[in-house]
Protein backbone atom coordinates (compact mmCIF):
# COMPACT_ATOMS: atom_id res chain seq x y z
CA UNK A 1 0.00 0.00 0.00
CA UNK A 2 0.73 3.08 -0.81
CA UNK A 3 1.61 5.55 1.88
CA UNK A 4 0.91 9.23 1.99
CA UNK A 5 2.09 12.32 4.45
CA UNK A 6 -0.24 15.44 4.56
CA UNK A 7 0.61 18.86 4.54
CA UNK A 8 -2.04 21.81 5.86
CA UNK A 9 -0.95 25.28 5.46
CA UNK A 10 -2.56 27.28 8.04
CA UNK A 11 0.14 30.07 8.72
CA UNK A 12 -1.30 32.99 6.54
CA UNK A 13 -2.61 36.15 7.65
CA UNK A 14 -6.49 35.89 7.38
CA UNK A 15 -6.86 38.97 5.93
CA UNK A 16 -10.08 38.66 4.57
CA UNK A 17 -11.53 36.94 7.71
CA UNK A 18 -11.94 39.89 9.37
CA UNK A 19 -11.99 38.73 13.32
CA UNK A 20 -10.04 39.57 15.75
CA UNK A 21 -10.55 37.05 17.81
CA UNK A 22 -9.54 34.03 15.33
CA UNK A 23 -8.06 33.48 12.28
CA UNK A 24 -9.54 31.22 10.24
CA UNK A 25 -8.35 27.96 10.75
CA UNK A 26 -9.08 27.89 14.01
CA UNK A 27 -12.40 29.66 14.20
CA UNK A 28 -14.80 27.32 15.87
CA UNK A 29 -16.87 25.39 13.57
CA UNK A 30 -19.47 22.86 14.84
CA UNK A 31 -17.77 22.86 18.05
CA UNK A 32 -14.93 22.59 17.30
CA UNK A 33 -12.05 24.45 15.07
CA UNK A 34 -12.05 24.61 11.64
CA UNK A 35 -8.54 22.95 11.00
CA UNK A 36 -10.03 20.09 13.32
CA UNK A 37 -12.42 19.41 10.74
CA UNK A 38 -9.94 19.16 8.24
CA UNK A 39 -7.24 16.79 10.01
CA UNK A 40 -9.70 14.38 10.95
CA UNK A 41 -10.27 13.14 7.47
CA UNK A 42 -6.79 12.05 6.39
CA UNK A 43 -5.77 10.85 10.48
CA UNK A 44 -8.19 8.05 10.79
CA UNK A 45 -6.81 6.74 7.34
CA UNK A 46 -4.55 3.58 7.55
CA UNK A 47 -2.61 4.80 4.32
CA UNK A 48 -1.49 8.30 5.89
CA UNK A 49 1.58 7.71 7.95
CA UNK A 50 1.95 11.86 8.73
CA UNK A 51 -0.12 14.95 9.53
CA UNK A 52 1.88 18.19 9.07
CA UNK A 53 0.24 21.18 10.04
CA UNK A 54 1.87 24.55 9.18
CA UNK A 55 1.44 27.18 11.38
CA UNK A 56 2.79 30.91 11.62
CA UNK A 57 5.50 32.02 14.18
CA UNK A 58 3.26 34.38 15.51
CA UNK A 59 0.42 32.12 15.81
CA UNK A 60 2.85 29.55 18.07
CA UNK A 61 1.58 30.87 21.69
CA UNK A 62 -1.80 30.89 21.07
CA UNK A 63 -1.70 27.37 19.49
CA UNK A 64 0.00 26.19 22.22
CA UNK A 65 -2.33 27.32 24.48
CA UNK A 66 -5.55 26.24 22.34
CA UNK A 67 -4.15 23.15 21.16
CA UNK A 68 -1.37 21.48 22.34
CA UNK A 69 -3.56 19.18 24.16
CA UNK A 70 -5.15 17.90 20.21
CA UNK A 71 -1.48 17.59 18.57
CA UNK A 72 -0.36 15.44 21.62
CA UNK A 73 -3.30 12.74 21.90
CA UNK A 74 -3.53 12.86 17.45
CA UNK A 75 0.22 12.49 16.73
CA UNK A 76 0.57 15.61 14.82
CA UNK A 77 3.75 17.44 13.62
CA UNK A 78 3.40 21.20 13.68
CA UNK A 79 5.85 23.60 11.84
CA UNK A 80 6.62 27.01 11.56
CA UNK A 81 5.63 28.18 8.27
CA UNK A 82 8.03 31.56 6.42
CA UNK A 83 6.91 34.56 4.97
CA UNK A 84 5.03 32.51 1.76
CA UNK A 85 2.69 29.49 1.15
CA UNK A 86 5.22 28.59 -0.65
CA UNK A 87 8.12 28.59 1.84
CA UNK A 88 5.52 26.90 4.66
CA UNK A 89 5.37 23.56 2.38
CA UNK A 90 8.96 23.75 1.81
CA UNK A 91 9.53 23.91 5.79
CA UNK A 92 7.16 20.96 6.05
CA UNK A 93 8.32 18.70 3.06
CA UNK A 94 11.64 18.93 5.04
CA UNK A 95 9.91 17.23 7.82
CA UNK A 96 8.57 14.37 6.08
CA UNK A 97 8.86 10.91 7.64
CA UNK A 98 11.25 8.69 5.39
CA UNK A 99 8.08 6.37 4.83
CA UNK A 100 6.15 8.48 2.62
CA UNK A 101 5.79 7.52 -0.62
CA UNK A 102 3.37 10.71 -1.80
CA UNK A 103 2.44 14.17 -0.52
CA UNK A 104 -1.07 15.95 -0.01
CA UNK A 105 -1.24 19.42 0.55
CA UNK A 106 -4.67 20.15 1.90
CA UNK A 107 -5.54 23.66 3.03
CA UNK A 108 -6.08 23.58 6.29
CA UNK A 109 -9.07 26.26 5.95
CA UNK A 110 -11.18 23.66 3.93
CA UNK A 111 -13.02 21.29 6.44
CA UNK A 112 -16.00 20.08 4.31
CA UNK A 113 -14.15 16.66 2.72
CA UNK A 114 -15.26 13.56 2.59
CA UNK A 115 -13.48 9.88 2.10
CA UNK A 116 -14.66 9.42 -1.42
CA UNK A 117 -12.85 12.49 -2.71
CA UNK A 118 -10.06 11.49 -1.06
CA UNK A 119 -9.88 8.16 -2.47
CA UNK A 120 -10.47 9.73 -6.02
CA UNK A 121 -7.67 11.82 -6.02
CA UNK A 122 -4.97 9.44 -3.80
CA UNK A 123 -5.90 7.09 -6.68
CA UNK A 124 -5.37 8.85 -9.33
CA UNK A 125 -1.94 10.66 -8.24
CA UNK A 126 -0.78 6.69 -7.94
CA UNK A 127 -1.37 6.17 -11.54
CA UNK A 128 0.06 10.08 -12.42
CA UNK A 129 2.77 10.86 -10.08
CA UNK A 130 0.16 14.21 -9.78
CA UNK A 131 -3.39 14.80 -9.36
CA UNK A 132 -5.51 17.60 -7.90
CA UNK A 133 -9.26 17.78 -7.03
CA UNK A 134 -11.03 20.60 -9.36
CA UNK A 135 -14.24 21.68 -10.18
CA UNK A 136 -15.62 23.13 -13.74
CA UNK A 137 -16.24 26.74 -13.56
CA UNK A 138 -19.96 27.33 -14.11
CA UNK A 139 -20.04 31.49 -14.76
CA UNK A 140 -19.27 33.27 -16.90
CA UNK A 141 -16.29 35.04 -16.92
CA UNK A 142 -15.36 38.66 -17.31
CA UNK A 143 -12.35 40.06 -17.61
CA UNK A 144 -12.19 43.63 -15.94
CA UNK A 145 -9.72 46.47 -15.66
CA UNK A 146 -11.92 46.65 -11.65
CA UNK A 147 -14.18 49.02 -13.49
CA UNK A 148 -15.84 48.46 -16.30
CA UNK A 149 -15.63 44.85 -18.51
CA UNK A 150 -12.65 44.76 -20.50
CA UNK A 151 -13.76 41.31 -22.16
CA UNK A 152 -15.83 37.81 -22.02
CA UNK A 153 -13.98 34.98 -21.36
CA UNK A 154 -14.93 31.63 -22.40
CA UNK A 155 -14.81 29.13 -19.91
CA UNK A 156 -14.69 25.90 -21.61
CA UNK A 157 -12.05 23.14 -19.70
CA UNK A 158 -11.28 26.18 -17.28
CA UNK A 159 -11.71 24.50 -13.86
CA UNK A 160 -11.17 26.20 -10.58
CA UNK A 161 -8.84 24.32 -8.41
CA UNK A 162 -9.15 22.72 -4.90
CA UNK A 163 -7.49 20.83 -2.59
CA UNK A 164 -6.20 18.18 -1.30
CA UNK A 165 -3.37 17.93 -4.16
CA UNK A 166 -1.28 15.11 -3.96
CA UNK A 167 2.08 14.25 -5.75
CA UNK A 168 5.03 11.45 -5.59
CA UNK A 169 6.97 12.62 -2.91
CA UNK A 170 10.16 12.83 -5.26
CA UNK A 171 8.41 15.12 -7.88
CA UNK A 172 7.04 17.54 -5.65
CA UNK A 173 10.17 18.18 -3.72
CA UNK A 174 11.88 18.26 -7.10
CA UNK A 175 9.40 21.06 -8.28
CA UNK A 176 10.22 23.34 -4.71
CA UNK A 177 13.69 22.76 -5.34
CA UNK A 178 13.41 24.43 -8.43
CA UNK A 179 10.57 26.82 -8.35
CA UNK A 180 12.93 29.95 -8.00
CA UNK A 181 11.15 33.49 -7.89
CA UNK A 182 8.32 33.54 -9.44
CA UNK A 183 5.26 32.74 -7.76
CA UNK A 184 3.17 30.28 -7.84
CA UNK A 185 -0.93 30.47 -7.02
CA UNK A 186 -1.04 26.91 -6.05
CA UNK A 187 1.54 23.54 -5.76
CA UNK A 188 -0.21 22.07 -9.12
CA UNK A 189 1.82 25.16 -10.45
CA UNK A 190 5.00 23.90 -9.89
CA UNK A 191 4.42 20.80 -10.71
CA UNK A 192 3.41 22.05 -13.99
CA UNK A 193 6.70 24.43 -14.63
CA UNK A 194 8.60 20.65 -14.65
CA UNK A 195 6.53 20.08 -17.97
CA UNK A 196 5.20 16.93 -15.59
CA UNK A 197 1.13 16.26 -16.05
CA UNK A 198 -1.34 16.90 -13.48
CA UNK A 199 -4.37 14.98 -13.35
CA UNK A 200 -7.97 16.66 -12.38
CA UNK A 201 -10.24 14.19 -10.46
CA UNK A 202 -13.71 16.22 -10.39
CA UNK A 203 -14.58 17.41 -7.16
CA UNK A 204 -17.23 19.35 -5.25
CA UNK A 205 -18.28 22.79 -4.69
CA UNK A 206 -19.29 21.71 -0.95
CA UNK A 207 -15.26 21.42 -0.76
CA UNK A 208 -15.51 24.91 -0.41
CA UNK A 209 -12.44 26.98 1.39
CA UNK A 210 -13.00 29.52 4.16
CA UNK A 211 -12.27 32.95 3.24
CA UNK A 212 -14.80 35.13 4.87
CA UNK A 213 -17.20 34.72 8.40
CA UNK A 214 -19.84 34.15 6.34
CA UNK A 215 -18.03 31.12 4.99
CA UNK A 216 -18.61 29.32 7.85
CA UNK A 217 -22.52 29.27 7.90
CA UNK A 218 -22.06 27.48 4.47
CA UNK A 219 -19.34 25.15 6.03
CA UNK A 220 -21.81 24.23 9.07
CA UNK A 221 -24.10 23.71 6.55
CA UNK A 222 -21.83 21.34 4.38
CA UNK A 223 -20.92 19.53 7.27
CA UNK A 224 -24.02 18.28 7.68
CA UNK A 225 -24.31 16.92 4.58
CA UNK A 226 -20.98 14.98 4.43
CA UNK A 227 -21.06 11.57 5.46
CA UNK A 228 -19.36 10.28 9.20
CA UNK A 229 -15.19 10.18 8.76
CA UNK A 230 -14.17 7.06 9.22
CA UNK A 231 -13.03 7.15 13.07
CA UNK A 232 -11.12 4.77 14.72
CA UNK A 233 -7.89 4.21 17.13
CA UNK A 234 -6.83 8.25 18.33
CA UNK A 235 -9.54 10.28 16.58
CA UNK A 236 -12.04 8.97 18.63
CA UNK A 237 -10.85 12.47 21.18
CA UNK A 238 -12.87 14.29 18.27
CA UNK A 239 -16.21 13.13 19.87
CA UNK A 240 -15.36 15.73 22.69
CA UNK A 241 -16.99 18.59 21.25
CA UNK A 242 -14.77 21.12 24.42
CA UNK A 243 -11.74 20.28 22.76
CA UNK A 244 -11.37 23.21 20.01
CA UNK A 245 -11.60 25.60 23.08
Amino acid sequence: MAKFAVIMPAAGKSSRFHDKNYKKPFAPLANRAVWLHSAERFLGRSDVVQVILVISPEDREYFNFKFASNVAILGIDVVEGGAERSDSVARALAKLKPEADFVAVHDAARPCLCDEWIDGVFAAAQKSGAAILAVPVAGTLKRSDGKRVLETLGRSDVWEAQTPQVFRRDLLVEAYEKRGKEPATDDAQLVERLGKPVTVVPGSRINLKITTREDLRLAEASLKALPKPKLSGPLNPFADSDMWR
